[in-house]
């Protein structure tokens, strides 16, 4: 065991023995090697001796010669990703480069005393950076953007471009929701210098305003339009001073896919089923259940879509009042199906009126082109009227016959039996054959008393039938009455809300 620590000791030796020769190899090499130290390289000599100066003068205060003279900063944004847009607290949130541009004589050297150096790298709060804020944030951090080296050139001109994440404050309008396109302005400027002290400029001269080159597409949003405008504006609080302001609007449009499997395929399916509700039997109770069912229905695709908007917007989706339109339909739907099933059930009590007749039997069946149900109807009434029923029965009435016509005797219907008992038994009404044919006079009377029951009990089981066939044609005249109207509301309602998407035009874009 001793002999293995010793020859571990003895490597470790070693090892430092080689690490030291070869650093003093590299040392006696080095070309800043100067006396055994080593020596500083030109550019730290320069950024220092910078800083050092720069930091003597002071970092406060702008870089210029004069107190009045106005210095120039030119200002850029590059769009990297549109991160979200919280409609319910209106705020979006961007990824940005946000690029800066100006020229501070106190940062300026001569290349020729520094080894032709151009340019270095220093950190950005050694030097004074412009106060360019944003003016709508609506932010709770304290700081949106990330510290990033500023680049400054040997004649004094700084570039600095830091990364930001900004949140600002943006108007929605959601009138034409899920087919909106919104506009968002950032406004940018300088929160404590005028215009005569700081005057603003786009650093990217592109119509667009922004710079798209690094730009990651969004999900939800797509980018309909942008640009960039210079603004002076004079405010209350600092009179007599022009404020120089760059604003950059982005115009997004919603990319409605997601929003066309949740709210409005369902939207149309249901819509189609609130149709069926009318070709529906009357007396069918699945008109109710089917009604009902579909109000819940869209009751849940409104608690949906209320999920997805500000809650205190200016302005109400019109896909909203499309759903409460339907719920509303729906309900009177409900109302109508009870009207028309009182009246299948309950209106054959009584005859159907005279105006409701002519109305709806004589004039909507012939206008719905219901002429199946009509043509039913008239062959009903025409067989109650030709029906005719005779009251002794036909095999009797045709033996009676037989036996008058062998004694030439005429015989109707309606013979008197006292005249047809003499006239068969020859005037002897104590013979058998008067006897039997007294009886059987009795059994006719009893047969024709039943018959004639028998003939009104049908006639009126007869119009009770035409009665209620005129009440349920009614009620089905009513039914397609209250689906074309159904039909009618819900393409002029299709055609004003999505008049856009099917003509072509766009929403609505909030300011």
């Amino acid at each position: 065991m001793d002999m293995y620590f010793l020859k571990l000791f003895m490597h470790v030796l070693f090892g430092l023995n080689t690490f030291q020769t070869t650093a003093l190899e590299i040392n006696k090499t080095s070309p800043l090697r100067k006396n055994g130290y080593l020596e500083t390289s030109m550019e730290k000599k320069l950024i220092r001796t910078l800083l050092e100066e720069y930091e003597a003068r002071g970092k406060m205060g702008r870089p210029i010669v004069e107190q009045n003279d106005t210095l120039t900063v030119y200002y850029g944004l590059s769009l990297i990703q549109i991160l979200d847009l919280d409609e319910r607290n209106q705020v979006l949130a961007t990824n940005v480069w946000a690029s800066y541009a100006w020229k501070d004589i106190y940062m300026s050297w001569d290349p020729e005393l520094y080894a032709n150096i151009t340019k270095v790298r220093v950190p950005s709060d050694r030097v004074w950076t412009p106060d360019i804020k944003l003016y709508n944030y609506a932010d709770i951090r304290l700081e949106e953007k990330r510290e990033t080296l500023v680049v400054v050139q040997h004649d004094g001109s700084i570039q600095w471009i830091p990364q930001a994440i900004y949140k600002s404050s943006c108007s929605i309008n959601i009138q034409y929701f899920p087919f909106d396109v919104q506009t968002c302005k950032m406004k940018f400027g300088s929160w404590t210098y005028d215009g005569s002290k700081i005057m603003l400029e786009l650093l990217y001269d592109v119509k667009e305003g922004f710079d798209f080159t690094e730009y990651i597409p969004n999900n939800e949003w797509k980018v309909a339009s942008s640009s960039a405008k210079k603004s002076v504006i004079w405010y209350t609080c600092c009179p007599g001073e022009p404020f120089v302001d760059i604003t950059f609007y982005l115009q997004i449009r919603r990319q409605p896919a997601f929003y066309n499997y949740i709210l409005i395929l369902p939207c149309i399916l249901l819509s189609s089923l609130t149709l069926v509700l009318f070709w529906l039997p009357p007396e069918s109770p699945a008109k109710m259940q089917l009604g009902m069912n579909i109000f819940v229905a869209f009751f849940v695709l409104l608690l949906l879509l209320a999920e997805s908007t500000p809650p205190s917007a200016s302005s109400i989706p019109l896909i909203g009042a499309y759903y409460c339109l339907n719920m509303v339909l729906i309900t009177l739907s409900a109302f109508l199906s009870v009207i028309v099933v009182n009246l299948y059930f309950h209106g054959a009590k009584r005859d159907v009126p005279f105006v409701v007749k002519k109305i709806v039997i004589d004039g909507l069946a012939r206008l719905f082109c219901m002429r199946g149900e009509f043509v039913k109807l008239e062959n009903a009434g025409r067989e109650i009227g030709s029906k005719r029923y005779n009251v002794v029965p036909t095999q009797l009435n045709k033996d009676i016959a037989s036996h008058m016509n062998d004694n030439h005797v005429p015989y109707t219907d309606v013979a008197d039996e006292e005249i047809l008992i003499r006239t068969l038994s020859d005037g002897q009404t104590d013979k058998p054959e008067a006897l039997w044919l007294r009886s059987l006079a009795h059994d006719i009377r009893d047969i024709r008393s039943q018959c004639e029951y028998l003939v009104d009990k049908q006639t009126k089981l007869d119009k009770l039938e035409k009665t209620i066939k005129e009440w349920r044609l009614v009620a089905v005249v009513l039914d397609r009455l209250f689906f074309v109207i159904y039909l009618i509301i819900m393409i002029v309602s299709i055609s004003t809300v999505f008049d856009f998407v099917l003509f072509g035009k766009d929403g609505n874009s909030s300011s």
